[in-house]
């Protein structure tokens, strides 16, 4: 996939959940923000106060959405369901570890989840977001989630779906995509330093 020519797309991660923080896969659960998730999305609409978007676009899930209303932009955004998380079907409020117990060396980014979406899945959506960004004429902000942005910014750069699996992101996290001489670039990935104490 070729990323289409256009302003800056920023990828922002919700803050923190009591999912996140066990490491559970979390994807059509709504699970809501922890009290730190919402200190760490008071500190993400900080680090991009100021900032003019052509559109901003979340996922319908509540901590996505709710990062998005307390850092100071759920009065113009716009819920896009393509931006709902990796559906993890059966697997589901589980570890990667509890599940290796019973599948060895099962990874999300090749294997997929059985009742659920695979990576070819994810990165259609991926894909139908992508394509809007091109018609919003401007900078983007993408309010969602870890997994479902890490396969965005690697469907971005033309990569398979797979490799969103090398690029970490932590809860209410910046990435900011650009186009650099007509070529799709990261420009930054996972900057925390907003943060400060609150990761």
């Amino acid at each position: 996939m070729t990323a289409p020519a256009t302003g800056e797309v920023w990828l922002l991660r919700h803050g923190e959940t009591p999912w996140s923080l066990d490491g559970r896969h979390t994807g059509r659960t709504d699970v809501r923000l922890t009290p730190r998730g919402e200190r760490q999305a008071t500190a993400l609409g900080q680090r991009i106060a100021g900032r003019s978007f052509a559109a901003v676009w979340t996922s319908p899930l509540a901590r996505a959405f709710d990062t998005c209303a307390i850092a100071g932009f759920g009065d113009v955004a716009e819920v896009l369901p393509d931006l709902q998380e990796w559906d993890y079907g059966d697997y589901e409020g589980r570890t990667t570890a509890d599940i290796r117990q019973e599948r060895p060396g099962w990874s999300i980014w090749e294997d997929g989840a059985p009742g659920g979406e695979r990576p070819e899945d994810v990165a259609g959506r991926a894909e139908r977001a992508i394509a809007r960004v091109g018609a919003a004429g401007g900078d983007v902000a993408l309010f969602a989630h870890g997994h479902l942005l890490r396969v965005l910014a690697a469907r971005w750069l033309g990569w398979p779906a797979s490799a969103g699996g090398a690029l970490a992101l932590d809860t209410a996290s910046v990435c900011v995509l650009a186009v650099d001489r007509g070529r799709p670039v990261v420009r930054h990935w996972n900057e925390v330093c907003h943060l400060d104490g609150e990761r």
